[in-house]
């Protein structure tokens, strides 16, 4: 996979000319930049990047570009790529389990962060992590409410937990912070206010001033017509939150969105190989592929049809099945998905706001998954 260094006016213009056999990811450096730059302007603190929602190394070059400075690293592989393109990047080591060794290429390549949610945990980085300087953010976990699937199901230690560790966390010299995730895809900005009430609970049953509280990700990206993201509202809420509950004990905050920064900048062109009895539509792409999200995090709606000569199908919507490319009866998008009736074979169905978690979780299963990066000046 490798990007492009032609640079299309949208994606009609390039699937008229060149008519792809296999899927095409459309790129908007402009509108990257702008999504960056709406975090760092509205968001009160800290804007990282979480990299694994799209490694693409021209995504890290944009966000950089437009002022993102620090990043969310969860392997050696993400702090080795970070440390490459942005030397001087803050690098935010917030995958809570580490392998020893792991440990030890993020000391060497001057992480000074880290996340932890148990004892063990803290214990590995208590022997190999050097205090003086070293930020330990303690991550804690709550029921979910208002996500599209619970991250704590994985990470984060009860409240009182967490209480314990951030008190050892401070009595070992290290940095004291707080870290939580809301949950991914958090449409509804009130996801953020009990847990940043509770952080500032742990703090004070811990008797420890925190250094920053992190607020985590799970700022949503657009992905309903219907259902348009409330970023600026979110941004005010965590703002005013923090003020009230830690009043003179503010901490500095911190955010590390993934999907809501790169989603919108990236456009997925699947071709239609087939249209079985005029029901099921076949695409070339599918849940081993670009859409691997989709049976977890639900559909995306944002769709236009294509013909291979550039033209927007108009036909009225129908609702219907659509597989991917291969021969498993699982590779099926969620539910049914509204297309014009008179979609046909060869044409390109376009899935808006497919920068996160396509790229990155793309397999090779059956074939199939070969897939091209273009860059457009306009993604409409």
């Amino acid at each position: 996979m490798g990007l492009s260094k032609t640079i299309w006016a949208h994606p009609a213009e390039f699937l008229a000319h060149q008519q792809p056999e296999n899927p095409v990811l459309f790129f908007s450096p402009g509108v990257l930049q702008a999504a960056a730059r709406r975090f760092i302007d509205g968001f009160p603190g800290l804007v990282t990047y979480a990299v694994k929602s799209n490694p693409e190394e021209v995504v890290i070059e944009n966000l950089a570009a437009a002022g993102v400075h620090g990043f969310d690293v969860a392997s050696p592989a993400e702090i080795r790529m970070i440390r490459r393109l942005c030397p001087e990047a803050a690098l935010h080591y917030n995958n809570p389990v580490r392998a020893r060794s792991e440990i030890a290429v993020a000391v060497a390549h001057g992480v000074c962060s880290y996340s932890v949610d148990s004892h063990s945990e803290l214990s590995k980085l208590i022997d190999l992590v050097p205090a003086a300087g070293t930020e330990i953010t303690v991550r804690f976990k709550l029921p979910v409410q208002g996500a599209a699937y619970n991250f704590g199901a994985k990470f984060g230690a009860t409240v009182e937990l967490a209480t314990e560790l951030l008190a050892r966390v401070a009595a070992a010299g290290f940095v004291p912070s707080i870290t939580f995730h809301p949950g991914t895809q958090c449409t509804d900005p009130a996801a953020w206010e009990a847990y940043i009430r509770t952080a500032a609970q742990i703090a004070r049953d811990a008797g420890v001033r925190i250094a920053r509280l992190n607020v985590g990700g799970g700022f949503p990206s657009h992905r309903l017509s219907d259902v348009v993201p409330q970023i600026e509202a979110t941004f005010a809420l965590i703002g005013r939150v923090t003020a009230e509950a830690f009043g003179d004990a503010r901490p500095a905050l911190v955010c590390e969105p993934g999907r809501a920064l790169v989603a919108e900048s990236f456009s997925l062109a699947a071709r239609v190989k087939a249209v079985r009895d005029d029901a099921h539509v076949f695409l070339n792409d599918g849940t081993y592929g670009n859409l691997d999200e989709l049976p977890v995090i639900g559909i995306i709606d944002r769709v236009e049809v294509i013909t291979p000569e550039g033209a927007r199908r108009t036909g009225a919507p129908r609702p219907r099945i659509v597989f991917g490319p291969t021969c498993d009866s699982v590779d099926r998008l969620p539910g049914e998905l509204p297309l014009p009736g008179d979609i046909a074979e060869d044409d390109y169905v376009l899935f808006h706001g497919l920068g996160a978690y396509s790229v990155a979780t793309n397999t090779r299963f059956n074939g199939f998954g070969d897939v091209a990066i273009e860059t457009v000046l306009s993604l409409h």
